[in-house]
């Protein structure tokens, strides 16, 4: 749908990365060639990395390339003739955060995986979680499901003035009671927010405390080393911001806690039955892995990987931080908009709401000039949406592939909207 907002967009600029680890040093994110080879961001203005980002056509084509394979030959077969890329699969992902191939677990999504390494931790009556507002809804009904069925303690850690978890308030949680479990989002669902990770980290080691981290929102867009961060578990998902197949996903377990740990319910794929009532576990983090899996969108995860690490890490995160603060300075002075990041919010999510219209409103209004946005309910992120008394924000997350004429349509069409909703209110 054609409209005046489309006509004349106004200027938001795209700016350029700097020099950082991976990929070529000092290499600007080249946004023509990573639209080019991105079907999907000729069709519409795509603003939702952080649902499910748009895949190459590379990627694409690996997975329909195996299921090709699967269809002439069987998937057994054509898993087997495919094995070499399974496993380069697990050292790119290694190499992505700083691990150790034999430390990666790959799963369906980070959800699976945070399920798994959290029930592995077997808690109980008496144990602490101290966990972070910014927890995603499905990690916080897990963490409640234990807290109301075993009488774990779920402790939710206010944030500071900055809209981060208090680092202080942290380190008091932690040095006044007994051996704690941490989980934090490092990027939430619900706001371009960045946790403190590593200072996190550093507290966790000086109190003796188990650290798994949720970067579900943050790797494939932010720099990530899980050795500096010093987490003991690390989860994440391939949809987002690594633009790999939905399905994909794969964890860090580093090798102190995974030697320590066994799944609730052990799976061929990483346990050997070597008696009647007796198995042994691998001595990898592949045990707490299960045997059926999308090996074509394995495949595919791969190639993400790959391209991901071909860009860099740092080059992805200094281009899309600094694009992402470019469009919230301009959605900032729009009348009628607030912008509902906190202040530590360096990434590329964006949320922000329409005085006098729902979010979710917004949305469709976006969506009638090809914006693709979404909106986030309270119902999602109640330990902060809810509690920072937000009924929904919309959220706009870009990628690499977006150029000036997406960021210029994005900010136009939203000063629009507002100025109808003050319009309608006078």
């Amino acid at each position: 749908m054609e409209s005046s907002l489309d006509a004349a967009p106004a200027a938001v600029p795209l700016l350029t990365s700097g020099a950082g680890g991976g990929g070529h040093a000092g290499a600007a994110i080249d946004v023509a060639r990573e639209r080019a080879r991105t079907p999907g961001a000729t069709v519409a203005h795509h603003f939702n990395a952080a649902g499910s980002a748009l895949p190459s056509h590379s990627v694409v084509q690996a997975v329909v390339d195996h299921l090709r394979l699967e269809e002439r030959h069987g998937g057994y077969e054509a898993a087997h003739q495919v094995a070499d890329r399974i496993e380069a699969v697990y050292q790119d992902a290694a190499r992505l955060v700083g691990a150790d191939p034999a430390e990666i677990a790959l799963f369906d999504s980070a959800s699976t995986g945070l399920r798994t390494i959290v029930e592995a931790l077997r808690l109980g009556a008496g144990q602490r979680l101290l966990v972070s507002r910014s927890t995603y809804v499905s990690h916080a009904l897990h963490l409640m499901s234990l807290g109301r069925e075993h009488g774990v303690e779920v402790v939710v850690v206010p944030n500071s003035a900055s809209g981060a978890i208090d680092l202080q308030a942290l380190d008091s949680e932690l040095a006044g009671g007994g051996p704690a479990i941490v989980c934090v989002a490092h990027i939430p669902t619900s706001s371009g927010l960045v946790e403190p990770v590593t200072e996190i980290g550093a507290l966790a080691r000086r109190h003796g405390a188990r650290y798994v981290l949720d970067a579900t929102q943050s790797v494939g867009q932010v720099h990530l080393d899980v050795a500096a961060i010093g987490c003991d578990a690390m989860v994440t998902t391939g949809r987002k911001f690594l633009r790999a197949p939905r399905g994909t996903g794969f964890a860090f377990i580093g090798r102190e806690i995974a030697g320590s740990l066994a799944p609730t319910a052990p799976d061929v794929r990483g346990a050997v039955w070597t008696s009647a009532r007796d198995w042994e576990l691998k001595d990898s983090a592949r045990r707490f892995e299960t045997w059926e899996a999308s090996i074509a969108g394995r495949i595919g995860l791969g190639v993400a990987l790959g391209e991901a690490l071909a860009l860099g890490t740092r080059q992805i995160e200094t281009h899309l931080v600094q694009t992402a603060a470019a469009v919230r300075e301009a959605l900032v002075v729009v009348p009628g908009v607030t912008v509902q990041d906190p202040p530590s919010s360096p990434s590329a999510i964006i949320t922000f709401t329409v005085e006098g219209l729902p979010a979710r409103r917004v949305n469709e209004l976006l969506a009638q000039h090809g914006l693709r946005t979404v909106s986030v309910p309270a119902s999602h992120a109640q330990w902060d949406l809810g509690a920072r008394g937000v009924d929904a924000v919309v959220r706009a997350s870009l990628h690499v592939y977006n150029d000036e004429t997406d960021t210029a349509a994005l900010v136009e069409a939203v000063a629009g909207i507002a100025d109808s909703a003050e319009a309608r209110a006078v």
